[in-house]
C-alpha cells in the first residue's frame, strides 16, 4: 500500500470541513454524517470520497440495507420534496396552534 492509498483509507476528523454542494457553504464531516434526521447526507460518498473510502466507510457503519436506501435510491423529485416539506410546515403549524389554542387546565376556577 503506498503513502496515498493509506492517507485516502483514514477516516478524516469529524471537524474537517469541505464545501458543501447543497449548502453552498462549509460544513464538516459530522454534519454530513448525520444530516438528515440522523442519516448521512445522500450527497456523502460524493463529497469525500478524495479523501477517504467514504463507500467502506458507510457501508461499514449502516449495513447493506441502510446503504442502499440512502446512497442508491433515486432522489425524489425537486416539487415532490417541496410538496413533503410544505406538508410538515402545515402540520407543524397546526400542532402549534391547538397547543396554543387548548386552556390550561392550571388557569381555570
Amino acid at each position: 500500500m503506498d503513502v496515498n492509498e493509506a492517507t485516502k483509507s483514514a477516516l478524516p476528523p469529524d471537524d474537517r470541513e469541505i464545501r458543501c454542494p447543497r449548502l453552498g457553504g462549509q460544513v464538516t464531516f459530522s454534519y454530513c454524517r448525520r444530516e438528515a434526521s440522523g442519516k448521512p447526507c445522500f450527497k456523502a460518498l460524493d463529497c469525500w470520497y478524495e479523501f477517504f473510502d467514504a463507500e467502506a466507510f458507510f457501508r461499514r457503519e449502516l449495513g447493506d440495507e441502510m446503504f442502499e436506501k440512502i446512497f442508491l435510491a433515486p432522489p425524489k423529485p425537486r416539487l415532490v420534496t417541496l410538496v413533503d416539506l410544505i406538508e410538515q410546515a402545515t402540520k407543524t403549524l397546526k400542532n402549534h396552534k391547538n397547543t396554543r389554542d387548548k386552556p390550561d387546565s392550571d388557569n381555570r376556577a
